[in-house]
């Protein structure tokens, strides 16, 4: 009676564990098209790719994107934060250049004041040696 029953239990359909641990290990795609027309005009085109598998598998075929999202990995605390830092300091710098193009339009203003006050000048001096 033990190698009936034996025979009864593996000839039994596999139970949800079963199906599951076969899809995480061996993976399950699902890939599909929607299309949505009116008069042969495409209005809305849904491409749908669904991968079903586990974290080891999905390693071994090359994807790990949930290690660098930012809304996944602890990392992503220190990676908002160097970004905080990192705007603040580009708004410095934007800050500096707009001081510094400032001071060079104001230095430039000033390099042409002294240039057409100093030829005003010596025009003056030479009218007067000429007309005493």
């Amino acid at each position: 009676m033990s190698s009936e029953r034996s025979t009864l239990i593996t000839a039994r359909p596999p139970g949800l564990v079963d199906v599951l641990d076969r899809i995480l290990d061996k993976g399950l795609v699902i890939a599909g098209d929607i299309k949505v027309s009116l008069a042969n005009v495409e209005l809305l085109t849904l491409q749908i790719r669904l991968l079903v598998c586990s974290i080891d598998k999905a390693e071994q075929i090359g994807l790990n994107w949930w290690r660098y999202d930012t809304n996944l990995t602890t990392r992503a605390e220190r990676a908002e934060a160097e970004n905080v830092e990192l705007r603040e300091r580009l708004s410095e710098l934007e800050l500096e250049i707009r001081k510094l193009a400032t001071a060079g339009v104001a230095a430039a203003n000033r390099e042409q004041n002294q240039l057409a006050n100093s030829g005003r000048g010596g025009r003056k001096a030479k009218a007067r040696r000429r007309n005493p």
